[in-house]
């Protein structure tokens, strides 16, 4: 199988729908929140330098970077479109967000604690394992590779 087929290739099951369309909308919405403002977010340059307080420089460029990878990363999710390589971009993203955020103030996220991360990550682990499954686009490339 070569490395085009692989990135496509997804179980035969709707099941992943049922976690590619949340996970998408959360995602997007929280990306659109970092790099345009929408939804009661700062935007680039807000968000930008408050992750330049927390020592993430530098802020506007990591800003755009998990910006994109969220709201990208969520409309791929959503029309199950590179579902594999989104996932593993969302996941890492999680990761980074869990143990420079949220980390040490627990798992709560009444103390601003990683559980609400923790649980991005697992659906994006999940969606990494399984692909996009049979309702979605890399199903259709899928076939016609």
């Amino acid at each position: 199988m070569s490395t085009i087929a692989k990135v496509f290739a997804t179980n035969n099951s709707f099941s992943a729908l049922a976690l590619r369309l949340p996970l998408g909308i959360i995602f997007a919405a929280h990306g659109a929140q970092k790099l345009f403002g929408w939804f009661g977010g700062y935007g680039l340059d807000g968000t930008g330098k408050w992750m330049a307080s927390i020592g993430l420089e530098p802020g506007v460029l990591l800003a755009a970077l998990s910006g994109s990878a969220e709201f990208f990363g969520g409309l791929f999710l959503i029309l199950g479109l590179l579902t594999r390589p989104s996932a593993l971009v969302l996941a890492v993203t999680m990761v980074v967000a869990i143990f420079s955020v949220h980390i040490n103030n627990g798992l709560f996220m009444s103390n601003n604690g990683y559980e609400f991360g923790l649980a991005l990550l697992a659906g994006a682990l999940s969606l990494l394992i399984s692909g996009g499954g049979r309702a979605s686009a890399d199903s259709i490339i899928a076939n016609k590779i």
